[in-house]
């Protein structure tokens, strides 16, 4: 079957448009509004990466800083222990915070995607029936996220250690540079590799999971197998299509944001007020994906798209 992402669009737009506005249901709004704001809690901003420091021409002790920065310094150094176990258990408790939302998050999205499927709003019956994908979704990623983490935090170490005679020194010099840079470098197939998993996994692999049942590491499998296989091309016009349509929503959202006063920004809020940009996002995997073939289709409550039949053989 040919595949086309403009057909992928127009599904999407009409499915978003029947399941919240024919009819409207307020509820229906509320209950599949709270699916969507679970299934993306701790992936809407976000803090940015460690910025990187402006530096004077002057060192340490030739006055180049304020006096309440100096004072700042000499006061963690003579509390360094203190200093240490604070950062400690600031990092735990954000290692904390972030497991616990990617396990309602690795939730919320079978939650969601079963409710575009499905076209209703629910929570209990699919919270419950879908946790054993859940679990290894959640398993996944946070395997995942601790290798990023840990490559990150070698990558910064190393351009630290390249800089380290300028950060003694508190000076932007040749070495600050070459190890900014060095880092910098590095982290651009890193980021790279990183944003490529998470889409694969929200868009296909996930779908995968429901449809099939499977745990994550074979959803990864059938992905490459089925899917993947023969349709790079096709993939890559998708991903394309979906930046254009990115800074579309972004630039919806920002002007909702404004004529709301601020009060789509509030948590859950709104994600309901936004909820057809967050459902047509959802919805345009899912028609990309089911044109690979009819095993792939999910929407059961429409009618299969259609395939010409081949022309008999000449008698």
């Amino acid at each position: 079957m040919s595949i086309s992402v403009i057909d992928a669009v127009s599904g999407a737009f009409e499915r978003t448009r029947r399941m919240l506005f024919e009819p409207f249901d307020i509820g229906k709004w509320f209950v599949l509004g709270f699916c969507a704001w679970l299934a993306n809690l701790g992936e809407s901003g976000g803090g940015g990466g460690p910025g990187s420091p402006g530096g004077g021409s002057t060192g340490r002790g030739g006055g180049g800083l304020p006096p309440e920065f100096q004072a700042a310094i000499d006061w963690c150094e003579e509390h360094l222990l203190l200093v240490i176990a604070l950062a400690v258990a600031l990092f735990v408790l954000l290692v904390a915070i972030w497991v616990v939302l990617t396990w309602l998050s690795s939730r919320g999205k079978f939650m969601f995607l079963d409710g575009v499927v499905k076209n209703r709003g629910a929570i209990v019956e699919p919270w419950r029936r879908f946790r054993t994908v859940a679990n290894s979704l959640f398993w996944f990623r946070i395997v995942v996220g601790a290798i990023a983490l840990v490559l990150f935090l070698t990558i910064a170490a190393l351009g630290v250690v390249i800089a380290w005679e300028d950060i003694q020194a508190w000076q932007f010099g040749e070495r600050a540079i070459i190890g900014l840079v060095t880092s910098g470098l590095l982290l651009v197939p890193w980021g790279f590799a990183a944003v490529l998993i998470a889409l694969l996994l929200k868009d296909f692999v996930v779908p995968v999971m429901y449809l099939r049942g499977a745990r994550t590491w074979a959803a990864w499998g059938i992905f490459g197998r089925e899917i993947l296989s023969g349709h790079v091309g096709a993939i890559i016009v998708f991903y394309l299509l979906k930046i254009v349509l990115a800074i579309g929503m972004a630039m919806i959202a920002c002007l909702a944001i404004c004529c709301t006063c601020c009060i789509v920004a509030i948590p859950y809020i709104g994600t309901v007020i936004l909820l057809p940009l967050f459902v047509f996002e959802r919805c345009y995997s899912l028609y990309f994906v089911q044109q690979v073939s009819p095993a792939w289709r999910l929407f059961q409550d429409e009618p299969p798209p259609y395939v010409p039949a081949e022309s008999p053989p000449a008698a």
